[in-house]
């Protein structure tokens, strides 16, 4: 079925969707009575939500709002993934983060095209490795 409403036509919502089946079978392995199961589930979920609601509305600070959302939701995921892969949960996070870092550089794209007064944070932190304060 071609696309009946204008956020199916965005890329980025597009990207969402392929995330949230990703997660879905990682979801299927993990126990329910994990709790950084249900967070993933419900910020994967919070994506491609925030980024429909967002390019519903009127007025550029309100599409931002909602497009900041779905950015942090994309980063709560990849923070959820971190976790499952440091408990050993899962084998390998670097599939979804992938699809989280192409996610967050279209969010921040979206974010700049309909604010010029905001600040905006570089798409390469996205990729650099964490380093724990106080280890460096």
């Amino acid at each position: 079925m071609p696309p009946a409403f204008d956020h199916e036509k965005l890329n980025v919502c597009q990207e969402a969707i392929r995330f949230v089946a990703w997660v879905e079978t990682v979801l299927e392995t993990l126990p329910k009575t994990l709790a950084v199961r249900s967070q993933l589930d419900r910020a994967a979920t919070s994506i491609p939500l925030n980024i429909a609601e967002g390019n519903g509305k009127y007025t550029a600070p309100d599409r931002c709002r909602f497009f900041d959302i779905a950015r942090g939701s994309a980063l709560e995921c990849a923070a959820c993934l971190d976790v499952l892969a440091t408990r050993k949960q899962i084998q390998n996070a670097d599939a979804g983060k992938a699809m989280l870092v192409r996610i967050v550089s279209m969010l921040v794209g979206l974010i700049k095209s309909n604010s010029d007064v905001r600040v905006h944070e570089g798409a390469s932190h996205y990729g650099d490795a964490f380093v724990a304060p106080g280890t460096e």
